[in-house]
């Protein structure tokens, strides 16, 4: 499995978790899905097709954190995260992905890295060193993501880089020859590289969680949110909290 993923730059485990596991997890998505939406009504009217900070104070109670945090570091989680960053994982973010509201609406093709303010030889390095790896867990069946196996660790074609960036007339939405279409069911767990060419594919009752995990950079985990950290007060209720030590080590002012 490790080198598949070193290879394809993604995983699918069918079936890894119950329906109870995935009905439990769905009601606390749920309770964070319907606040979210009232204060953020206009965005997700227009345009959204996800929510991030799910483990944040804002939305959920300290019961429903406290489940979030011990699904995400559960042990079948963890042992599958520890393989793929063996110098050790640590917690990211989390996200929730839904259908948009108007059904015309087009997905695009990205990788995660663009969104940062680096230049492209910036990405193609970093895409060669750096590890940022999803967790995606639908609680529904769905038409699931299109991936381009291997661009987790090379950089675009010609055709992937036009299309992706909206040059000479793509558009970002556009079919690629290179993408590969993988459909989820409720309870799969799909794993694959922030860094590779990817698309969410829209349809059915999509309600998608996601667990992002990343090496233990600073650089990295400057990007984490340190309200989305447990406290100390619920550390000790979490297993293999170690997904989080590091995490919390940037955030020490906060949590101190």
């Amino acid at each position: 499995m490790i080198e598949e993923y070193q290879k394809q730059g993604y995983l699918v485990y069918r079936g890894l978790f119950t329906e109870t596991e995935i009905n439990e997890l769905k009601e606390v998505l749920t309770r964070f899905h319907e606040a979210w939406k009232v204060e953020h009504k206009s965005f997700y009217e227009t345009k959204a097709v996800n929510s991030a900070y799910l483990t944040g104070t804002r939305f959920l109670t300290e019961p429903d954190r406290l489940k979030l945090f011990r699904f995400v570091c559960q042990e079948k989680i963890y042992q599958r995260v520890s393989r793929l960053i063996p110098s050790g994982p640590a917690f990211m973010n989390t996200q929730l992905f839904f259908n948009p509201v108007d059904p015309q609406q087009k997905n695009y093709w990205h990788r995660d890295i663009q969104y940062n303010p680096m230049t492209i030889e910036q990405q193609k390095e970093t895409i060669q060193r750096v590890n940022v790896i999803h967790f995606r867990i639908p609680t529904s069946d769905e038409p699931g993501m299109e991936l381009v196996p291997g661009t987790h660790v090379r950089w675009d074609s010609d055709e992937e880089f036009e299309v992706r960036m909206e040059k000479n007339g793509k558009l970002c939405s556009d079919d690629l020859s290179t993408g590969v279409e993988i459909s989820l069911n409720a309870g799969d767990l799909l794993v694959f590289s922030a860094n590779m060419i990817h698309r969410g594919l829209y349809g059915g009752d999509r309600l998608t969680f996601d667990m992002l995990f990343c090496d233990r950079d600073p650089g990295l985990l400057a990007f984490v949110e340190a309200d989305c950290l447990p406290d100390n007060s619920l550390l000790g209720k979490i297993p293999n909290s170690s997904l989080l030590a590091a995490s919390r080590a940037q955030a020490s002012t906060f949590l101190s």
